[in-house]
């Protein structure tokens, strides 16, 4: 299984499953591409799976998310020793480490779900920023408890992926109205909180997200407006940015955009950075945690 191989099939996942988080999409191909690979020592197939993982990077995918998805993924399968002999059998317990890695991975929205929608009172007036599978998830978790809420979603310039979002939830039966991006501040007024996703979580227990969340978090920041955040615990990532020109290209750009050698200051970046300071509270399948905790859970993680 070559580079071509790996992104080939990383894009026939997300085509076959669209709801999948790329991060996953990107730890099942590394499973596969354990299964196939001929490499033949422990040391060429942890270089092999370094490779595999910067492609996958270099993708148009979320790459915050990628990145930090895969790094858990090797010091998963990677950390506890393999003394046996045959190699054969060691990409054999590489690959079951692997598929135990990715059943966490895959249960982690349900957790974050039953986790938040208690914090989503009857009669509540969201506000949410693009489309966030998780956010998604939750909404649906606190509408299937009964509770009569009102969504706000945010167009989400400029791939509009808000739209989609305000199709998925009217689809649930979750009264939804899409509003637009520099409408946000007029409408804070009549929201009671807001929920977003995150592509990644730094060690400050600030976010990376979609561009326009921080202009969101400022705006409820200022109008007392509680923020809520919530995101896989294979998101936390090992970045301390201090302010947007700390957040790597590879993560505000296209990889296909920074290949291209092209003015990035003539480019509209794809996330922004959101400090801690105007964050609530983070719903995690780690549980529940405010953002001075971030830091703490992600040395646990990376230990």
């Amino acid at each position: 299984m070559d580079q071509r191989d790996v992104v080939s099939h990383f894009t026939d996942i997300l085509q076959e499953d669209p709801s999948m988080s790329t991060a996953v999409a990107a730890i099942s191909t590394l499973i596969e591409f354990i299964q196939l690979n001929s490499a033949e020592t422990m040391s060429e197939m942890r270089d092999k799976l370094k490779e595999a993982t910067e492609t996958l990077t270099k993708t148009d995918g979320s790459a915050t998310s990628i990145s930090s998805g895969c790094e858990l993924f090797l010091r998963f399968i990677t950390l506890a020793a393999l003394d046996h002999p045959d190699f054969q059998e060691c990409k054999s317990i590489l690959v079951e480490r692997g598929k135990i890695f990715l059943k966490k991975v895959g249960s982690s929205r349900k957790k974050i779900a039953k986790l938040g929608h208690p914090f989503i009172r009857d009669g509540a007036t969201i506000l949410t920023h693009s489309r966030s599978r998780v956010v998604l998830q939750l909404l649906k978790e606190a509408a299937e408890a009964k509770k009569r809420f009102n969504v706000y979603v945010t167009q989400s310039n400029p791939d509009q992926s808000g739209n989609t979002m305000h199709n998925e939830l009217t689809a649930a039966g979750i009264p939804t109205v899409v509003i637009l991006d520099s409408a946000v501040g007029y409408m804070m007024e009549q929201v009671d909180l807001v929920l977003v996703g995150a592509e990644g979580v730094v060690e400050s227990g600030g976010i990376i997200n979609k561009i326009g969340t921080f202009g969101i978090a400022v705006c409820a920041k200022e109008m007392n407006k509680p923020f809520y955040v919530v995101a896989e615990s294979f998101k936390f990532v090992r970045l301390y940015p201090l302010n947007q020109q700390d957040v790597p290209n590879h993560f505000k750009y296209h990889a296909s955009k920074l290949s291209a050698d092209i003015d990035l200051s003539r480019e509209h970046p794809l996330v922004d950075y959101t400090p801690p300071a105007y964050i609530t509270l983070l719903f995690t399948d780690l549980g529940v945690l405010t953002p001075s905790a971030v830091s703490d859970e992600l040395i646990k993680l990376y230990l």
